[in-house]
């Protein structure tokens, strides 16, 4: 029994060695086909990054700057678009230094660098774009202001010739003009009055839906701009602190 024992003890030994092998050779097949694919992966990361720059070069002309919505739209757009340019670093960045040129040492360290500025320039855009919200939100708010006083005052003027004296030709003529120049004939005192009557609440039902649209208008505009402010900044705020978890850790390229 104690032979049979230890022939089964040996072929349960063999066949776990057997499988220790081939789980090892898969492993090293595995690893090897990652070595032979880093110049590809490392070739799309310096692709992307080409790319990356095409698209700022492409926001900056014609650069506008001090206009704060060009300002703000360039900041967003450089937000939006960030994950092509942290993607075009990683694939240049994977693996280290296994696997490099002679030449590729100097383009290294200079892209490590860059990832340092790329981090500092996001952080710098966030109190730009806190500062560019604010003046925005400042600027559209005047533009509603102004359109209502013009509004208002078209009112009150229509108002003001209701309320005073007018006759029936004095009322086509305001009919025609606020019906985009037709109007109904006017015969007599007492359709006059009918006119200036239904008129009157015309302007006065107007007014109040104005009022109203007005209020929508400023509060749309406000949380849209609040959203995207929110957005673009806190995804600057990310983006900054990617690149330079990118510079700490590509330490090896800088010393290279």
């Amino acid at each position: 029994m104690s032979n049979i024992d230890s022939d089964r003890s040996n072929k349960s030994l063999l066949a776990q060695i057997a499988n220790l092998n081939q789980t090892t050779n898969d492993v090293s097949r595995f690893i090897l086909g990652i070595v032979d694919s880093l110049p590809v992966i490392r070739l799309i990361g310096y692709g992307l990054l080409i790319l990356a720059l095409f698209d700022v070069i492409e926001m900056f002309i014609p650069a506008r700057f001090l206009n704060p919505n060009w300002e703000f739209q360039t900041f967003g757009a450089l937000v939006e678009r960030v994950a092509v340019p942290l993607i075009g670093f990683a694939f240049v960045f994977i693996a280290g230094s296994n696997e490099r040129g002679n030449k590729e040492g100097i383009i290294l360290k200079i892209l490590s660098w860059l990832t340092l500025l790329l981090g500092i320039i996001y952080f710098i855009t966030v109190p730009l774009g806190v500062i560019n919200t604010a003046r925005i939100y400042k600027q559209q708010q005047g533009q509603i202001t102004a359109r209502l006083n013009q509004q208002k005052t078209a009112i009150e003027q229509v108002k003001k010739n209701l309320n005073g004296s007018i006759n029936e030709a004095q009322m086509q003529q305001i009919l025609a003009q606020l019906n985009g120049g037709r109007a109904p004939e006017i015969k007599s005192p007492e359709e006059l009055q009918q006119a200036k009557q239904q008129l009157s609440d015309f302007v006065n039902k107007g007014e109040n839906e104005l009022e109203a649209q007005v209020q929508a208008a400023r509060f749309n505009q406000r949380i849209n701009l609040l959203k995207k402010s929110v957005k673009w900044n806190l995804g600057a705020l990310v983006s900054g602190a990617l690149f330079i978890t990118l510079w700490r850790n590509t330490g090896w390229a800088r010393r290279a």
